[in-house]
């Protein structure tokens, strides 16, 4: 999994029901694009994380 800053990071539910959440990355901390990244979700909390399996990366070129 590879990202850069002002892409979106977005996990996905798990169960039926849950709305995946999606945050922007706003600091790519690992080598060559790769997790952990700081990420602020859309109330404005920020977080660090390294995404899962249930995640993905919406690239911002794609998203435009």
């Amino acid at each position: 999994m590879r990202a850069s800053k002002g892409d979106e990071l977005v996990q996905h539910g798990r169960v039926v029901g849950e709305h995946d959440k999606v945050a922007e990355i706003v600091e790519v901390m690992g080598p060559r694009g790769g997790p952990p990244y700081r990420v602020r979700f859309q109330d404005g909390h920020e977080a660090v994380c390294s995404p899962g399996p249930d995640s993905e990366i919406r690239h911002r070129e794609m998203r435009t």
